[in-house]
């Protein structure tokens, strides 16, 4: 049965990740970069992504898979493209860092990719995305990992359940901002469920055996979304990221050593929208295509038309007005953080039935 959630201001709740992240060994400008893109994604809906990752990522650090105060640097820099080596940083910190290079470089040629090597969980790719399309720019974003979603036919683990980002600026409205998994559902929401006690929908996710199962506590494999077509996609991805930064992931955890040094890589992708036409003309397109879909006659059962991003766009300003909701099992992870560190829990706002 689904538990009570507790509701947390975005500003107190993005100031106790800060404080975890800061008093487990980060600068205090990685924990709030870190911080920031987790309570991004509550305040959009996307819980899967956001402080309900807090505890998985500080144990990274006493695991020894993240390095806390992270030497990172461009070992490959090109005229539009760069391969930043993220020696181990948290991935927010990485892919901060890498969409604000690519930013910078599309500024010049116009498009430039960075590819990102050796970093961890890069939380939710939308961020990064966004952060170019504030710029008037496209974003594009992917990642990969270590295989953790089954490939399509077997009853193991082949490819990531790697996620894709696309946002494209707006003139009068919010970006429109594509953000998914290769997956039918993310581990993240895997782990959600588990933390508020709800069942997984059919389909969802394969048991340790290989088994089809609706119990988040025994699944373990997310299957891919559209069968062969999100599987082929994960596949692709690697080959886009890891490989061609000279880092892979799939191979190496698949073959005899089943073992990586590192669990992500990533791309990032900048599109100069001035470089190729006139940046207020093209939003004000973006703007037009959004409105004739969503005009378009409605299919039974749906009251409104949404476009990408729009739903999240919502629930934003609902959860800024309202407070963030966590789920029990989420506020209790996060309370023995915060008691291992010496820290208060953030105060609540209430608590939903």
């Amino acid at each position: 049965m689904p538990v009570a959630a507790r509701r947390v201001g975005a500003e107190a709740l993005e100031a106790f990740a800060a404080a975890l992240f800061a008093k487990a060994g980060t600068s205090a400008a990685d924990a709030n970069a870190i911080a920031e893109v987790l309570v991004w994604a509550n305040l959009r809906g996307v819980d899967t992504h956001g402080v309900l990752r807090a505890p998985g990522y500080l144990a990274r650090i006493s695991g020894g898979e993240v390095n806390p105060r992270p030497d990172m640097r461009a070992v490959v820099d090109l005229p539009a493209a760069q391969v930043l080596d993220a020696d181990r940083a948290f991935g927010p910190v990485a892919m901060v860092r890498a969409a604000d290079m690519a930013i910078a470089r599309a500024r010049q040629a116009g498009i430039a990719a960075v590819f990102v090597r050796r970093t961890t969980h890069i939380a939710a790719v939308g961020f990064y995305a966004l952060r170019a399309a504030a710029a008037d720019m496209l974003g594009l974003v992917v990642g990969t990992s270590r295989p953790n979603m089954a490939w399509h036919g077997a009853r193991s683990a082949g490819v990531a359940t790697a996620p894709v980002a696309i946002a494209a600026p707006g003139l009068d409205r919010a970006p429109l901002t594509l953000d998914m998994a290769t997956s039918v559902a993310s581990m993240g929401r895997i782990m959600l469920a588990r933390d508020s006690g709800e069942a997984l929908a059919p389909g969802q996710a394969l048991d340790r055996g290989g088994a089809p199962t609706e119990d988040p506590f025994r699944a373990a494999l997310p299957l891919p979304l559209g069968g062969p077509k999100g599987a082929g996609l994960a596949l692709m991805f690697e080959c886009l990221t890891g490989l061609l930064a000279a880092s892979p992931l799939l191979a190496p955890a698949l073959g005899p050593e089943r073992r990586t040094a590192h669990s992500q890589n990533a791309m990032v992708l900048a599109v100069d929208v001035a470089a190729f036409t006139d940046p207020a003309g093209y939003k004000a397109e973006v703007d037009r295509l959004a409105a004739a879909l969503k005009a378009l006659p409605r299919a039974e059962g749906h009251d409104e038309i949404l476009v990408p991003g729009e739903r999240g766009d919502r629930v934003r300003e609902e959860r800024r007005r309202s407070g963030i909701p966590i789920p029990d099992g989420t506020w209790r992870r996060l309370e023995r953080e915060a008691s291992r560190l010496g820290l208060t829990m953030p105060e609540t706002l209430r608590s939903d039935p």
